[in-house]
């Protein structure tokens, strides 16, 4: 008889956590606990790495920094709780600047941690995922390749690796100022709730 699902996330979680292959990240920990959701999800969120006032620093992806409030915004938009959804990104450390600011995670970061990426998607099985932004998008090609590209696929539900997969947009502050406001992003949360 196999592992439960809560102990095989467990195990996932310290691996994870004890994970120092990428250089510049060996001094963060990996954002990958029970704070990232619940293990049978409505939806599973792939974002792109911790941010540096975000989930590095309380430990919950997209909690407690601007992208995490407008984040909050489009589930409340939609009726969706955090109490229904799984959370994970990318790169499960925060990548930095030498200024300690947030930046992209490098292509050799993403593959270093595609493993974990895969696991996870693998092992909490949702139905329905949404990729957060163009990072996430191009990480999950390293599950199952796909040709998609965020600016002509956001929000259209796409079967890719036996689930329904939405590509939306990062619900950062820049990437909402570009596009004028919350609107759009809006409109593609409407989508997401049908599938729901």
């Amino acid at each position: 008889m196999g592992l439960s699902k809560p102990k095989l996330f467990a195990t996932l979680c310290n691996e994870a956590q004890a994970c120092r292959i990428c250089p510049e990240l060996a001094d963060k920990t990996a954002v990958l606990s029970k704070y990232n959701g619940i293990l049978e999800p409505r939806v599973m969120f792939i974002a792109e790495a911790p941010g540096r006032q975000g989930a590095d620093r309380t430990r919950r992806p997209f909690y407690g920094d601007k992208s995490g409030e407008n984040f909050q915004v489009l589930l409340d938009s939609i009726g969706l709780t955090r109490d229904e959804i799984f959370i994970t990104n990318a790169v499960m450390c925060s990548p930095r600047t030498a200024t300690d600011a947030n930046r992209k995670p490098t292509r050799r970061e993403i593959k270093n941690c595609s493993a974990f990426l895969r696991r996870t998607v693998e092992l909490i099985d949702s139905p329905i995922i949404a990729t957060l932004g163009g990072v996430a998008l191009d990480a999950i090609r390293s599950i199952e390749p796909h040709s998609l590209k965020l600016a002509t696929d956001v929000g259209r539900p796409i079967r890719w690796f036996g689930r329904t997969l939405v590509p939306l947009y990062h619900p950062s502050p820049q990437v909402i100022a570009a596009q004028r406001g919350l609107g759009l992003q809006l409109k593609h949360f409407e989508r997401l709730a049908e599938l729901i």
